[in-house]
């Protein structure tokens, strides 16, 4: 079952990058508040209201973070790495001629044993072109054809 340790490491992978994402806006959001009480505290006027604003757009943009964040959590605890069908789904391993995928999340090219895999997420453009077909289909992405060899 070489697949199946794969899909583990790919797996743990994925949830290390989501858990490296979501401290990052941590670390944001906790150095935002400070800044915002310190900002509340000193100086008055326009420059006061300019920099209190600027801070809550950064808020903001880090509170969108945090539910894109929550989102590839609920997508990584939908995957059942041991279910293998003839079609791809999420938690597939997707050989083709070019590139080998994990449909999972989007988060990048990862490597398992010197190969490298791009975890894609089922609702990307060419995560959706993936889902559903079998071993021997060709989907076109880019205006590119790509024959996928297997699914795992």
């Amino acid at each position: 079952m070489l697949e199946l340790k794969i899909k583990e490491a790919l797996f743990s992978q994925c949830e290390a990058f989501v858990n490296k994402r979501f401290h990052t806006v941590e670390t944001i959001i906790s150095s935002n508040q400070k800044a915002l009480y310190s900002e509340t505290k000193s100086s008055a006027g326009d420059k006061h209201e300019t920099g209190r604003s600027m801070l809550q757009l950064e808020m903001e943009k880090t509170g969108k973070q945090l539910v894109e964040i929550s989102k590839m959590r609920e997508t990584l605890a939908k995957i059942d790495i041991s279910k293998t069908t003839k079609f791809a789904h999420l938690g597939s391993l997707i050989y083709t001629e070019k590139n080998n995928y994990f449909l999972s999340i989007s988060a990048g090219l990862l490597t398992v044993k010197k190969d490298n895999y791009f975890a894609i997420s089922v609702s990307s453009p060419i995560g959706k072109l993936f889902l559903g077909k079998q071993e021997k289909e060709v989907i076109f992405f880019n205006g590119e054809p790509i024959k996928i060899l297997k699914i795992v």
